[in-house]
Formats: structure tokens, C-alpha cells, sequence
């Protein structure tokens, strides 16, 4: 699957806090996020649009932590 390229950092955001990660701190234009269940943090440049690689590599991060599929998360994200 192709990734979008319009992803802004809010966006991103709102689509990760679906699956329990919520802002704890935020430090210049970077925001970190956490998940309890198990704890995984990870930070967020607040750029708008993301660079692809930028996504990529904060999906990747995300799909070993949900032991998925880079593809499936995304669509769960993105419907």
C-alpha cells in the first residue's frame, strides 16, 4: 500500500490516539506519545505534511509494537 502524503502530524495523531497512544509532553516541534498496554513511546514531528519517510518509519515503529502488518495499520488508521 502506498502511503499518504498529506499526513500532518495532528493528523497522525488523532488516528494513533485510536488505538490508546495519548501526548504526554511536547518539547519545540517535536510531541511524544505514549501507550500503556504495553508502554511504547514514540515522538512526532509537528510538521505539516510529515515526509514519507518520516511516516514511514513512525508506522513501522507502531505496526512491531501492535504486532501487525505495516498495510493493515494503516487501514486501520485510515479507513
Amino acid at each position: 500500500m502506498k502511503l499518504r502524503r498529506d499526513v500532518d502530524a495532528a493528523d497522525l495523531i488523532k488516528a494513533l490516539s485510536k488505538l490508546g497512544y495519548r501526548i504526554i509532553r511536547q518539547t519545540g516541534s517535536y510531541i511524544r506519545l505514549q501507550s500503556d498496554d504495553p508502554q511504547h513511546t514514540l515522538t512526532v514531528p509537528n510538521h505539516r505534511p510529515l515526509r514519507v519517510g518520516t511516516l514511514a518509519s513512525i508506522l513501522a515503529d507502531v505496526a512491531i509494537h501492535q504486532r501487525l502488518e505495516k498495510d493493515a495499520l494503516a487501514e486501520k488508521l485510515w479507513p
